[in-house]
């Protein structure tokens, strides 16, 4: 399945029903009085955060959402029907904004979070409603309010409670398909993740935690280079940062310092997420390299971790320290 995570689609409420004019037959009453009842109020249009979805793709096919037209009020002040709300279903982690003013309409994070984007038309009031002391035999009725229209952009970013950043080849792929259950397409070349790949990451005692494997970044992502802020805004809903330097890139504190200053660029928010160093592929380093990686600097007293996902060295410690930080991070 293709991964999409922005559409522009249209919805528009239903239009209130039509109030009715009509007389019932009672002696001694004005024209037998005034029985015409109210329309039916349209629709809403109501977005429902579903956790089965993952991505955007069938808002590129169908584009345009209508709720149900409220019907016409009958005779005996019967009201009409009222339309049906659409109920339309999106990832959660969709952000809803109206595309005229770009004014954020909603953010839905959690399964089955709803909410109202466009309401319905208010019925129009039928003769019986305007029946008055002075004004036994009404012929007044009004049509249904219209509905409510916009044109919505829909973004979606990725929920994950850890995030690994790194430049294409990095080992991120590799890393979550050794510690969760995903199965990411993984080659020897640059952009192999072309879509971000969530994983499951079991700890232990019934302990567990989201993982996502964003597309490697490069210099310039956050002016739209590589694949730029496609993916950057997937990193912002992590509540940890682990970044993946490779062992082999020569100079793993200029791709880190690089790294970062692209988060910034985008959203130095980001900068304050916790963070975990890791220095990746250390199975294909030489017994006389290692010292020089291991004592590398970083600053701020991050926690700095050699790992291998081929050999497995580390693995396990950095599984309890993500858990360890999002724990601190105010993970339920």
């Amino acid at each position: 399945m293709n991964f999409i995570d922005n559409a522009i689609i249209e919805v528009s409420s239903g239009n209130g029903g039509k109030g009715h004019m009509s007389f019932r037959k009672e002696k001694f009453v004005p024209l037998g009085g005034p029985d015409g009842g109210n329309g039916g109020n349209g629709g809403d249009i109501v977005f429902e955060a579903d956790r089965q979805l993952t991505t955007l793709l069938d808002f590129r096919y169908e584009r345009k959402y209508h709720a149900e037209d409220g019907k016409q009020g009958g005779t005996s002040r019967c009201t009409g029907k009222s339309g049906k709300d659409k109920i339309i279903r999106v990832p959660a982690g969709t952000v809803i904004r109206n595309v005229e003013t770009q004014e954020v309409l909603a953010d839905l994070t959690e399964d089955k979070q709803r909410t109202m984007i466009a309401k319905g038309g208010r019925g129009g009031r039928g003769n019986a409603e305007f029946t008055t002391s002075v004004n036994q035999a009404p012929r007044t009725f009004e049509p249904g309010e219209p509905g409510e229209q916009f044109t919505l952009e829909l973004e979606l970013k990725i929920l994950a409670d850890i995030g690994l950043v790194g430049f294409p080849n990095a080992g991120k792929s590799t890393l979550i398909s050794v510690m969760s259950a995903a199965k990411p397409k993984i080659a020897d070349y640059p952009f192999t993740t072309l879509i971000p790949n969530l994983g499951m990451v079991y700890v232990g005692n019934e302990r567990s935690f989201t993982m996502a494997d964003i597309p490697g970044l490069i210099e310039g992502a956050h002016e739209g280079k590589g694949l730029g802020i496609q993916f950057l805004r997937h990193v912002e809903r992590t509540k940890v940062l682990v970044f993946l330097l490779d062992a082999m890139s020569g100079d793993p504190i200029e791709e880190y310092t690089v790294l970062c200053e692209e988060l910034r660029k985008y959203d130095a928010s980001m900068l304050e997420k916790p963070r975990i160093i890791c220095i990746s592929k250390m199975d294909t380093v030489t017994d006389a390299d290692r010292p020089i990686l291991e004592a590398l600097d970083f600053g701020k007293h991050h926690l700095v971790l050699m790992i291998s996902a081929v050999s497995g060295e580390n693995i396990e410690v950095l599984k309890r320290e993500m858990w360890k930080l999002l724990a601190e991070a105010g993970q339920e």
